[in-house]
């Protein structure tokens, strides 16, 4: 174990008044007791013990006065260690891909702000769970969940939720009426499948062989999947390859039938083809190949802004005409996907390719689920998302360089978005005719 850099420093005493340490991969079975000592446990706030063969922590680590953050996923537990819910300052909790089957309501710190068991095996949550009144952020897909617990219609903080991939029957009316959820993914549960099967069966798009396509450069890199540049009879173009395992937002299985479903639409970068005949039996989705001019908007959440996208200082939006122009081209696509019965699930910053001009796309699936238009909620589910363009809008508006003041009905749509009443929120077909 001796010849893992950071363990290394840790046992030499170089880590002295550390407030992170990471010993990712560092083939542990139990904690190394130098993390104990004085000089680092009254400092340490971040403790990465991810990719270990870990079972269980010490009960010492609740005398860690200032830990706020323990990422232990790749383990080996089978239950959420009780010992956290003991730590005075511990607020966020990455438990992701161990073996856990139980949950329990003291393993759930009071402080608790983010938690993530994606893919595991949990089957019920306590109902402490809703009773964490710092709760934003929670990651539960890829387990076995037939219900949430009722206690969560009090999770009014609550802004992302993810439980795709569980068993559930069916979304709980108190869900979509949470006043400050705005970013929820629910696909690959038995409700949705159905929807999802048709998608994928039902979406002619032609088949490109994988002997046809030559693959070029990596563009970049989700959760799902890596997207490639690759040439096909002398045309550039991008492929998502996907990974096939769980993801924190779900099965990429679900990403794929909502790309199908999506359709045409000038912020939406089409598919135009599907992958047929890789070798491992990957599957991929083909698209155009997006101009050199289009950037990311922002950056993802970080730790220390939990839900909020994290932008560069140089990012700036000229005017008050392109402001209008990326933000109206967005909402009117999200208002197709809703009218196709699409939630896109991950209305972020970082999901957005734009250019100078105000052009944008739309992008990343990764977190849509299908609904069924027409019901009750399929409206509530749409006014969730409302409140996530708000953020955007809101973004947005705090970079505008434009001298003049910004219109009145852009900073009160924003507002519109943002009230904590869904029901009191726009629908996306009137937010793209306000800034259309």
């Amino acid at each position: 174990m001796s010849d893992h850099p950071s363990l290394a420093q840790l046992r030499s005493g170089a880590l002295r008044g550390s407030t992170r340490l990471s010993l990712n991969g560092a083939r542990l079975t139990a904690l190394p007791p130098e993390i104990f000592d004085p000089e680092i446990a009254d400092t340490l706030e971040i403790l990465d013990v991810s990719g270990n063969a870990l079972e269980q922590l010490p009960e010492v680590l609740a005398e860690l006065p200032r830990l706020r953050i323990v990422f232990a996923s790749n383990n080996r537990f089978t239950e959420l260690p009780a010992v956290l819910g003991r730590c005075p300052q511990l607020e966020m909790v990455g438990f992701k891909s161990n073996r856990i089957r139980e949950v329990d309501g003291e393993a759930l710190p009071a402080r608790l702000r983010w938690l993530i068991l994606t893919d595991n095996a949990i089957e019920t949550l306590p109902p402490e769970l809703g009773r964490r009144p710092r709760l934003q952020k929670l990651a539960l897909a890829g387990n076995r969940l037939t219900a949430l617990p009722e206690t969560m219609a009090h999770s009014h903080g609550l802004e992302l939720l993810r439980i795709s991939a569980n068993r559930l029957e069916g979304l709980p009316d108190w869900l979509p009426a949470l006043p400050r959820l705005a970013w929820l993914a629910f696909a690959g549960n038995p409700f949705a499948e159905a929807r999802e099967r048709d998608a994928l069966a039902g979406t002619p798009v032609p088949t490109l062989p994988w002997p046809a396509l030559h693959l070029r450069e990596r563009l970049g890199e989700g959760a799902s999947g890596v997207i490639h540049r690759a040439e096909h009879g002398g045309q550039a173009l991008a492929l998502k390859l996907f990974k096939g395992e769980v993801t924190s937002d779900g099965w990429p299985r679900s990403e794929m039938a909502a790309w199908l479903a999506a359709g045409a639409h000038p912020s939406l970068i089409p598919v135009t083809g599907r992958l047929g005949g890789h070798p491992t039996g990957s599957e991929g989705l083909v698209m155009p190949l997006v101009g050199p001019e289009f950037r990311a908007l922002a950056g993802p959440p970080s730790l220390a802004s939990c839900s909020r996208d994290v932008y560069a200082p140089e990012t700036r939006v000229a005017d008050a005409a392109t402001l209008r122009r990326l933000a109206g081209g967005v909402a009117a696509a999200v208002a197709q996907l809703h009218a196709r019965g699409i939630s896109h699930g991950d209305l972020y910053a970082h999901n957005i390719l734009h250019a100078p001009d105000g052009r944008a796309y739309l992008g990343d699936f990764g977190a849509a689920s299908l609904f069924a238009p027409g019901t009750p909620q399929a409206l509530a589910l749409q006014r969730v998302e409302a409140r996530a363009f708000g953020y955007l809008l809101e973004e947005l508006i705090a970079r505008c360089d434009d001298d003049a003041p910004l219109p009145d009905e852009i900073t009160a749509l924003m507002r519109a978005c943002l009230v904590e009443t869904p029901a009191d929120r726009p629908l996306f077909a009137a937010i793209a005719r306000a800034l259309a």
